[in-house]
């Protein structure tokens, strides 16, 4: 369990395979603010809420020059049901082994009804043109989050 990538470091990079079978690496979107948040898992309630929130979101985004993208342990097959369930409009990219999960802190020992296991704790990452960390969201109250977002893509600028 890695400790949490902090605002002012630079994004640990990444590949991984998004819903549509394509590898996106994080280094190659240089030049435009990306989102990064890590959900647990597909088609669950807060998952589905946050997901539905930046879908809603999206004309907004994409005006702030903005690309987001979802992060789960979840394979490319579930995330392309979750996807087409809920007409999802940006990239879910799955990390099977929790590797980027990790580098960026959100794989984290959660307690819940007394019992410690490993997974993601919701998060979201705001990072900049120039591949550093601008803001970190480490506990994502799901509620409004898009709308903070937003907020820090405006005055990234």
């Amino acid at each position: 369990m890695a400790d949490w990538i902090e605002a002012g470091s630079k994004a640990p990079d990444f590949t991984l395979t998004a819903d549509d079978g394509a590898k996106v690496k994080l280094s190659a979107l240089r030049g435009k603010p990306v989102v990064v948040y890590f959900y647990p898992k597909d088609d669950t309630p807060g998952c589905t809420k946050e997901a539905c929130a930046f879908r809603d979101q999206k004309a907004v985004l994409t005006k702030l020059g903005a690309a987001v993208f979802g992060v789960s342990p979840d394979d490319v097959e579930s995330h392309v049901k979750f996807r087409d369930k809920f007409k999802l409009n940006f990239p879910l990219l799955a990390d099977l082994d929790h590797k980027v999960a990790d580098k960026y802190g959100a794989w984290r020992e959660k307690n819940m009804y007394g019992k410690t296991s490993m997974g993601i704790q919701r998060s979201t990452f705001l990072i900049d043109a120039e591949g550093k960390v601008a803001q970190v969201w480490k506990k994502v109250n799901v509620d409004g989050h898009d709308e903070e977002v937003i907020a820090a893509l405006k005055e990234l600028g």
